[in-house]
Protein backbone atom coordinates (compact mmCIF):
# COMPACT_ATOMS: atom_id res chain seq x y z
CA UNK A 1 0.00 0.00 0.00
CA UNK A 2 1.29 3.55 -0.70
CA UNK A 3 2.24 5.82 2.09
CA UNK A 4 1.45 9.33 2.70
CA UNK A 5 4.43 10.57 1.08
CA UNK A 6 3.38 9.48 -2.60
CA UNK A 7 -0.09 10.75 -2.01
CA UNK A 8 1.21 13.78 -1.07
CA UNK A 9 3.64 14.55 -3.84
CA UNK A 10 0.13 13.60 -6.12
CA UNK A 11 -1.89 15.82 -4.51
CA UNK A 12 0.72 18.55 -5.26
CA UNK A 13 1.22 17.65 -8.54
CA UNK A 14 -2.93 17.85 -9.55
CA UNK A 15 -2.75 20.99 -7.10
CA UNK A 16 -5.75 19.22 -5.21
CA UNK A 17 -5.94 17.72 -1.40
CA UNK A 18 -8.05 14.86 -1.23
CA UNK A 19 -10.66 15.07 1.70
CA UNK A 20 -10.83 11.38 1.00
CA UNK A 21 -7.37 9.65 0.67
CA UNK A 22 -8.85 6.22 0.09
CA UNK A 23 -10.55 7.67 -3.35
CA UNK A 24 -7.05 8.61 -4.48
CA UNK A 25 -5.32 5.65 -3.49
CA UNK A 26 -8.42 3.62 -5.53
CA UNK A 27 -7.52 6.17 -8.41
CA UNK A 28 -4.58 4.49 -8.75
CA UNK A 29 -5.20 0.79 -8.23
CA UNK A 30 -4.45 -1.39 -10.82
CA UNK A 31 -6.68 -4.69 -12.15
CA UNK A 32 -3.87 -6.70 -11.43
CA UNK A 33 -3.12 -5.07 -8.49
CA UNK A 34 -6.64 -5.56 -6.86
CA UNK A 35 -6.71 -9.53 -8.17
CA UNK A 36 -3.38 -10.35 -6.17
CA UNK A 37 -4.58 -8.55 -3.04
CA UNK A 38 -8.40 -9.85 -2.85
CA UNK A 39 -9.97 -6.07 -3.70
CA UNK A 40 -13.00 -5.59 -5.07
CA UNK A 41 -12.60 -2.89 -7.57
CA UNK A 42 -9.46 -1.61 -8.93
CA UNK A 43 -9.16 2.56 -10.94
CA UNK A 44 -11.58 0.76 -13.95
CA UNK A 45 -14.88 2.69 -13.08
CA UNK A 46 -13.09 5.95 -12.09
CA UNK A 47 -11.06 6.20 -15.45
CA UNK A 48 -14.34 5.62 -17.47
CA UNK A 49 -15.75 8.75 -15.62
CA UNK A 50 -12.50 10.63 -16.34
CA UNK A 51 -12.21 10.44 -19.52
CA UNK A 52 -15.58 11.40 -19.73
CA UNK A 53 -14.72 14.54 -17.51
CA UNK A 54 -11.58 15.20 -19.44
CA UNK A 55 -13.52 15.35 -23.02
CA UNK A 56 -15.37 17.73 -21.66
CA UNK A 57 -13.43 20.33 -19.91
CA UNK A 58 -11.15 20.34 -22.74
CA UNK A 59 -14.00 21.44 -24.89
CA UNK A 60 -15.75 23.84 -22.63
CA UNK A 61 -11.84 25.32 -22.24
CA UNK A 62 -11.82 25.23 -26.11
CA UNK A 63 -15.81 26.35 -26.37
CA UNK A 64 -14.92 29.80 -24.26
CA UNK A 65 -11.16 30.31 -25.73
CA UNK A 66 -12.15 30.19 -29.39
CA UNK A 67 -15.07 31.49 -30.21
CA UNK A 68 -14.33 31.38 -33.94
CA UNK A 69 -12.50 27.87 -33.82
CA UNK A 70 -15.03 25.62 -35.99
CA UNK A 71 -16.54 22.41 -34.44
CA UNK A 72 -14.74 20.62 -36.89
CA UNK A 73 -11.27 22.50 -35.70
CA UNK A 74 -12.45 21.66 -32.13
CA UNK A 75 -12.47 17.84 -32.64
CA UNK A 76 -9.14 17.87 -34.34
CA UNK A 77 -7.63 20.39 -31.28
CA UNK A 78 -9.11 17.64 -28.66
CA UNK A 79 -8.54 14.79 -30.19
CA UNK A 80 -4.74 15.76 -30.01
CA UNK A 81 -4.60 16.75 -26.64
CA UNK A 82 -6.85 13.78 -25.12
CA UNK A 83 -4.99 10.51 -26.25
CA UNK A 84 -3.14 7.97 -24.93
CA UNK A 85 0.02 9.37 -26.11
CA UNK A 86 -0.33 12.98 -24.64
CA UNK A 87 -2.07 11.45 -21.33
CA UNK A 88 0.96 9.22 -21.08
CA UNK A 89 3.50 12.52 -21.13
CA UNK A 90 1.32 14.12 -18.82
CA UNK A 91 1.22 11.15 -16.34
CA UNK A 92 5.38 11.41 -16.72
CA UNK A 93 5.42 14.85 -16.15
CA UNK A 94 3.35 14.87 -12.99
CA UNK A 95 4.95 11.96 -11.16
CA UNK A 96 2.03 9.70 -11.68
CA UNK A 97 3.81 6.25 -12.71
CA UNK A 98 5.77 5.63 -8.88
CA UNK A 99 2.78 5.75 -7.69
CA UNK A 100 0.41 3.10 -9.44
CA UNK A 101 -0.57 -0.06 -7.36
CA UNK A 102 0.52 -2.77 -9.59
CA UNK A 103 0.28 -6.94 -9.80
CA UNK A 104 4.01 -8.33 -9.48
CA UNK A 105 3.08 -9.75 -13.22
CA UNK A 106 2.49 -5.94 -14.44
CA UNK A 107 5.50 -5.01 -12.46
CA UNK A 108 7.66 -7.21 -13.89
CA UNK A 109 6.36 -6.54 -17.38
CA UNK A 110 6.83 -2.74 -17.20
CA UNK A 111 3.61 -2.39 -16.68
CA UNK A 112 4.66 1.22 -14.54
CA UNK A 113 6.36 2.61 -18.03
CA UNK A 114 2.70 1.49 -20.31
CA UNK A 115 1.66 4.39 -21.62
CA UNK A 116 -1.98 2.85 -21.45
CA UNK A 117 -1.50 2.29 -18.04
CA UNK A 118 -0.42 5.95 -17.43
CA UNK A 119 -2.92 7.61 -19.37
CA UNK A 120 -5.56 5.56 -18.01
CA UNK A 121 -4.62 6.83 -14.55
CA UNK A 122 -4.35 10.09 -15.48
CA UNK A 123 -8.04 9.83 -16.33
CA UNK A 124 -8.88 7.99 -12.83
CA UNK A 125 -7.54 10.66 -10.99
CA UNK A 126 -9.27 13.05 -12.78
CA UNK A 127 -12.65 11.12 -12.09
CA UNK A 128 -11.87 11.23 -8.39
CA UNK A 129 -11.05 14.91 -8.52
CA UNK A 130 -14.70 15.47 -9.94
CA UNK A 131 -16.15 12.73 -7.39
CA UNK A 132 -15.22 14.79 -4.05
CA UNK A 133 -14.58 18.42 -5.51
CA UNK A 134 -17.16 18.85 -9.17
CA UNK A 135 -16.53 19.86 -12.15
CA UNK A 136 -15.10 23.03 -11.14
CA UNK A 137 -11.56 21.55 -9.55
CA UNK A 138 -10.94 19.65 -12.99
CA UNK A 139 -11.13 22.79 -14.73
CA UNK A 140 -8.80 24.20 -12.63
CA UNK A 141 -6.26 21.16 -13.36
CA UNK A 142 -7.07 21.55 -17.35
CA UNK A 143 -6.49 25.03 -16.92
CA UNK A 144 -2.92 24.63 -14.89
CA UNK A 145 -1.80 21.37 -16.81
CA UNK A 146 -3.55 21.27 -20.24
CA UNK A 147 -4.26 24.41 -21.56
CA UNK A 148 -0.52 25.41 -22.78
CA UNK A 149 -0.78 22.14 -25.11
CA UNK A 150 -4.31 23.67 -26.05
CA UNK A 151 -3.54 26.83 -27.29
CA UNK A 152 -0.30 25.50 -29.16
CA UNK A 153 -2.91 23.20 -31.21
CA UNK A 154 -5.48 25.05 -31.37
CA UNK A 155 -3.49 28.02 -32.90
CA UNK A 156 -1.46 26.38 -34.99
CA UNK A 157 -4.26 23.49 -36.46
CA UNK A 158 -2.01 20.74 -38.18
CA UNK A 159 1.28 22.16 -37.54
CA UNK A 160 2.27 18.95 -36.50
CA UNK A 161 1.11 17.04 -39.53
CA UNK A 162 2.96 18.77 -41.85
CA UNK A 163 5.64 15.69 -42.88
CA UNK A 164 3.09 13.18 -42.62
CA UNK A 165 0.84 15.75 -45.26
CA UNK A 166 3.72 16.34 -47.38
CA UNK A 167 4.43 12.73 -47.31
CA UNK A 168 1.60 11.63 -48.92
CA UNK A 169 0.97 14.27 -51.51
CA UNK A 170 4.17 13.39 -52.82
CA UNK A 171 3.61 9.57 -53.00
CA UNK A 172 0.47 10.26 -55.14
CA UNK A 173 3.46 11.08 -57.55
CA UNK A 174 6.10 8.32 -56.63
CA UNK A 175 8.36 10.31 -55.04
CA UNK A 176 9.54 10.79 -51.09
CA UNK A 177 10.78 13.35 -49.93
CA UNK A 178 14.33 13.05 -47.61
CA UNK A 179 15.55 15.88 -44.83
CA UNK A 180 18.41 16.97 -44.50
CA UNK A 181 19.71 18.34 -41.05
CA UNK A 182 22.26 20.74 -40.16
CA UNK A 183 23.40 21.95 -36.27
CA UNK A 184 25.21 24.35 -34.94
CA UNK A 185 25.53 26.00 -31.64
CA UNK A 186 26.52 24.69 -28.14
CA UNK A 187 25.05 21.88 -26.80
CA UNK A 188 22.65 23.87 -24.43
CA UNK A 189 21.73 26.32 -27.17
CA UNK A 190 21.92 24.27 -30.52
CA UNK A 191 19.77 25.51 -33.77
CA UNK A 192 18.99 23.59 -36.39
CA UNK A 193 18.02 24.17 -40.28
CA UNK A 194 16.47 21.67 -42.46
CA UNK A 195 15.93 21.08 -46.10
CA UNK A 196 13.20 19.19 -47.90
CA UNK A 197 14.97 17.58 -51.24
CA UNK A 198 12.85 16.18 -53.65
CA UNK A 199 14.73 14.09 -56.43
CA UNK A 200 17.94 16.19 -56.18
CA UNK A 201 16.05 19.37 -55.72
CA UNK A 202 15.06 21.24 -52.20
CA UNK A 203 11.73 21.66 -51.91
CA UNK A 204 11.27 23.86 -48.82
CA UNK A 205 13.75 24.99 -45.83
CA UNK A 206 13.08 25.18 -41.77
CA UNK A 207 14.79 25.76 -39.13
CA UNK A 208 14.25 25.46 -35.23
CA UNK A 209 15.88 24.54 -31.37
CA UNK A 210 15.07 21.07 -32.32
CA UNK A 211 15.50 18.48 -35.10
CA UNK A 212 11.76 17.64 -35.37
CA UNK A 213 10.78 21.63 -35.28
CA UNK A 214 12.90 22.25 -38.35
CA UNK A 215 12.04 18.87 -40.04
CA UNK A 216 8.31 20.42 -39.52
CA UNK A 217 9.05 24.24 -40.67
CA UNK A 218 10.91 23.03 -43.72
CA UNK A 219 8.00 20.46 -44.88
CA UNK A 220 5.34 23.70 -44.19
CA UNK A 221 7.54 25.40 -46.91
CA UNK A 222 7.60 22.55 -48.95
CA UNK A 223 3.78 21.69 -48.85
CA UNK A 224 3.22 25.59 -49.93
CA UNK A 225 5.51 25.62 -52.59
CA UNK A 226 3.83 22.03 -53.48
CA UNK A 227 0.75 23.55 -53.81
CA UNK A 228 1.86 26.89 -55.99
CA UNK A 229 4.35 25.47 -58.37
CA UNK A 230 3.05 21.34 -58.19
CA UNK A 231 6.10 18.29 -57.93
CA UNK A 232 9.28 19.36 -59.46
CA UNK A 233 10.39 17.10 -62.37
CA UNK A 234 12.91 14.62 -61.60
CA UNK A 235 16.46 15.41 -61.85
CA UNK A 236 17.41 13.03 -64.48
CA UNK A 237 14.09 14.63 -66.66
CA UNK A 238 15.23 17.95 -65.58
Amino acid sequence: MLDDGALDRLERAFAHDFADRELLRLALVHRSYASEEGLSESYERLEFLGDAVLQLAVTHYLFATYPDLAEGEMAKVRAAVVNERTLAAMARRLGVADAILLGRGEELTGGRDKDSILSDVVESILGAVYLEAGFEAVRSIIDAHWAVLIDERATHPGRRDYKTRLQEDLARSGVRPVYEVDEEGPEHAKRFTARVVVDGQVLGTGAGTSKKRAEQEAAEAAAAALATNGVPPAADDA
